[in-house]
């Protein structure tokens, strides 16, 4: 018999425990659980060090505790409205590092932003977490086929956010594109975080040039801070430069007969 491996991650012990009881109850399915995205991130690469890789994910969507090194998913919305729940931020992490686990996201309650932001993250479905066992299972199975599931009532409201934020994504990749190919190459450094002085030494350029260069960014993308610049250049799929220490390519030496 093939057995499903899942992982349930969440804060609260008790319904960790819980649910990792009533899920092993079922023959084809072998459940381990993890109290913090940390403590998850660990499993999953020693599972996946023994070649015993868990299939789905069960993430409380308001998961506690910093998840180090993993950049949140773009948010359906503003940047900064509210910022990102924890457990998102591990849904888009794992997506990234183990695109092969499904992952599906327990909500309190239905929220229709927040799980248009988790599906944005790459989970693979939305589950109250007072639904029922039998329910759960289906979910869980239907995403080992590739189904996406969310729940009857937040359909119109996902899909209401999810056009938002293509809309969003489509002027913003827009503007981007009137940006020449060295101010995309500071807007890519800015995304990075770094300052007018780092991105001078990075571009080898002088610090009034960068200068120069981030207020026609700013400018021709239509804000008035770098924190707004770079939410817009998050929503156009504009990444940050590599942070590895740049290096200046020399023409070729050439000799003398």
């Amino acid at each position: 018999m093939v057995r499903i491996r899942v992982l349930v991650v969440d804060d609260h012990r008790i319904f960790a425990e819980s649910l990792a009881a009533a899920l092993a109850a079922e023959p084809d399915v072998e459940v381990s659980a993890a109290g913090s995205g940390p403590a998850a991130l660990r499993c999953l690469e020693r599972a996946a060090a023994e070649g015993r890789r868990f299939d789905v994910l069960l993430v409380d969507a308001d998961l506690g505790g910093g998840l180090p090194g993993i950049r949140p998913a773009p948010p359906v919305q503003e940047v900064g409205e509210d910022g990102l729940v924890d457990g998102i931020s591990l849904v888009a992490g794992v997506r990234s590092a183990q695109p092969a686990v499904r992952t599906v996201v327990l909500a309190e309650k239905d929220d229709p932003r927040r799980a248009a932001l988790a599906l944005q993250a790459g989970a693979s479905g939305w589950v109250a977490k007072d639904c029922s066992l039998s329910r759960l299972l289906t979910v869980i199975r239907g995403v080992l086929r590739d189904e996406t599931h969310l729940p009857p009532a937040l359909l119109t409201g996902v899909l209401r956010e999810l056009t938002a934020a293509r809309k969003h994504r489509t002027e913003s990749e827009r503007l981007v594109e009137s940006l020449t190919p060295r101010e995309r190459e500071v807007l890519r450094c800015m995304v990075a975080g770094l300052g007018r002085k780092a991105v001078a030494e990075r571009l080898f350029l002088s610090p009034h040039t960068v200068r120069t260069h981030m207020q026609n960014v700013l400018g021709k993308l239509g804000v008035h801070s770098t924190l707004a610049a770079v939410a817009l250049a998050r929503r156009a799929g504009v990444g940050p430069v590599d942070l590895d220490p740049p290096t200046r390519i020399l023409p070729e030496a050439t000799t003398s007969a």
